[in-house]
């Protein structure tokens, strides 16, 4: 059964980048959003949101099709009330085009508040978001989930779940948790680079923040990584398991597995040997990679 997501309509793949390459790119946004649209890609989701909006209601008005998507809200810091209005006003100006994304982030990345029971916090943060009126209807609405909890919570309170940083064999269990009529929508890393050193490279700058948050390193070793996976940056099964690296024909192969996998739609994130956060956009590779795609 297909995810009731009602008339929004993401498609099978979209994009993910961080909220600061489009905050780096300056007057290149409105252009590189058309672009997008352009392409074909079914949504752009935005790492580390903000409640706001102000990025993600710019990108909207430079594209007429694209769905944006905050990929994630952090719900410690990031009151209800200002999202819902945001999602409203973003939604009255740019209709079926925007979906939230809420999630419970990791401790080193909250201040000022206590770390604990984060799932207890993101299921109270839901009930004081429905409270809010107009709020975010449930149908637009995703959680970030890795762990089973998560993921049950995400098919009970929201259209769908965004796990991250994950493999294939992650998108096969949460299927199996949230059911066959929620959205799942994971995001994968993809490096169009052919020489394993390189390729490594690229990932494991990427890779080496992750490695520091327990949520995260939790989550592989569920995935069947062994600690000693995640020392010294990384092991190359890891690496391998969390990027796929290679020609058109490899990212396309991984894209694929999650879909065969169980997954709805797949966010699509290109590392290249850029400056995460202030690098250029990765165009010429989101154009190879939607001409591969046939979008």
């Amino acid at each position: 059964m297909a995810p009731s997501l009602g008339t929004l309509d993401i498609g099978p793949v979209g994009l993910w980048t961080s909220s600061g390459l489009w905050t780096a790119a300056g007057d290149e946004m409105t252009d590189a959003a058309a672009e997008l649209d352009d392409l074909g890609y079914g949504a752009l989701w935005l790492g580390s949101s903000a409640g706001d909006l102000a990025p993600h209601e710019s990108l909207l008005a430079a594209t007429t099709r694209l769905v944006v998507v905050t990929g994630i809200i952090n719900v410690w810091t990031n009151p209800p009330a200002l999202v819902a209005e945001s999602y409203q006003r973003a939604n009255t100006a740019h209709p079926d085009r925007m979906l939230i994304g809420l999630g419970s982030s990791h401790a080193p990345l909250v201040e000022a508040e206590e770390y604990r029971q984060p799932l207890t916090r993101l299921r109270r943060y839901l009930d004081e978001l429905d409270a809010v009126d107009p709020t975010v209807p449930t149908n637009r609405r995703v959680l970030a989930a890795l762990g089973p909890k998560t993921l049950t919570l995400a098919a009970e309170r929201s259209a769908g779940a965004h796990p991250y940083l994950t493999t294939p064999d992650h998108t096969v269990e949460a299927r199996q948790i949230v059911g066959p009529s929620v959205l799942l929508a994971p995001e994968q890393k993809v490096i169009f680079e052919s020489d394993p050193a390189t390729a490594r490279a690229i990932a494991r700058n990427t890779l080496s923040q992750y490695l520091q948050l327990p949520n995260y390193t939790n989550n592989f070793l569920r995935m069947g990584f062994s600690p000693d996976d995640l020392e010294h940056g990384g092991s190359d099964r890891l690496v391998d398991g969390l990027t796929a690296w290679g020609d058109t024909d490899a990212v396309l192969k991984r894209i694929a597995e999650h879909h065969a996998a169980g997954a709805d739609h797949v966010c699509v994130q290109v590392l290249t040997s850029g400056d995460r956060h202030a690098g250029a956009l990765p165009r010429q590779e989101w154009r190879v990679l939607a001409g591969a795609l046939g979008l």
